[in-house]
């Protein structure tokens, strides 16, 4: 039995080692961009504090980012204006000598959504929070939604792609061996402020104007020309 089986693999080894090249195969690859306006903003703002005591400075900051909360709460909406905390963190200072003399800590808290002026009004409205960082992105629904057209047109580059190709090679037409679809959003984040040191001082709505992303999509493959 083991002979019997040590044959038949043999077999299929030879049979692959005898397979004959292939042949009249292009390797193909086409690309489509669809540039869109950025939906969503996210908003970072956070405060720090310092002092002898960790326990004081963890207070103050815990006192910090409770008093954020509650006024941006206030406005916050599902999909229009999510509010979160980011990173809280407290660590030792430490004198010439190795000495800890002091304590610092950080917290941040973020308002990310699709209504702008919302908010901005409110990180314009929270005072015991700074600005930290502004940032544009495309919301999942529009980055699918421009996923597929520029999937689409990309096809259809593939195709046109193909045919040429295969015409120019001296075929009438071809058949789709495999094929590969890649996106990527390889758009620029350009957000804009002004007045950013007097907001402390200002409950106006925060200044910012949204990019745009060009979201590309990817088609390579290999057809058998016939």
């Amino acid at each position: 039995m083991a002979a019997c089986l040590l044959a038949v693999g043999s077999t299929g080894l030879w049979a692959q080692a005898i397979q004959p090249p292939l042949q009249n195969v292009a390797q193909i690859s086409a690309a489509a961009s669809v540039e869109v306006q950025q939906d969503l903003l996210s908003i970072m703002l956070s405060t720090t504090r310092d002092g002898g005591d960790a326990a004081t400075v963890q207070s103050q900051l815990k006192a910090a980012l409770d008093a954020a909360l509650t006024e941006a709460k206030k406005t916050a909406q599902p999909g229009l204006m999510e509010v979160r905390t980011g990173n809280f963190s407290l660590y030792p200072r430490y004198s010439k000598d190795g000495k800890i003399n002091g304590w610092q800590g950080r917290t941040e808290l973020v308002l990310e959504g699709k209504d702008f002026p919302r908010i901005t009004a409110a990180a314009g409205k929270i005072q015991t929070l700074t600005l930290g960082n502004v940032g544009f992105a495309l919301s999942r629904e529009q980055r699918a939604q421009v996923e597929g057209q520029a999937q689409a047109q990309a096809i259809e580059n593939f195709k046109a792609r193909a045919a040429e190709v295969s015409r120019s090679f001296g075929f009438s037409s071809y058949t789709l061996r495999e094929v590969s679809i890649n996106a990527n959003d390889q758009g620029p984040v350009r957000p804009r402020m002004m007045a950013m040191e007097a907001k402390a001082a200002d409950s106006s709505p925060i200044p910012v104007e949204a990019g745009k992303s060009l979201v590309m999509v990817n088609v390579s493959g290999s057809v058998q020309m016939k």
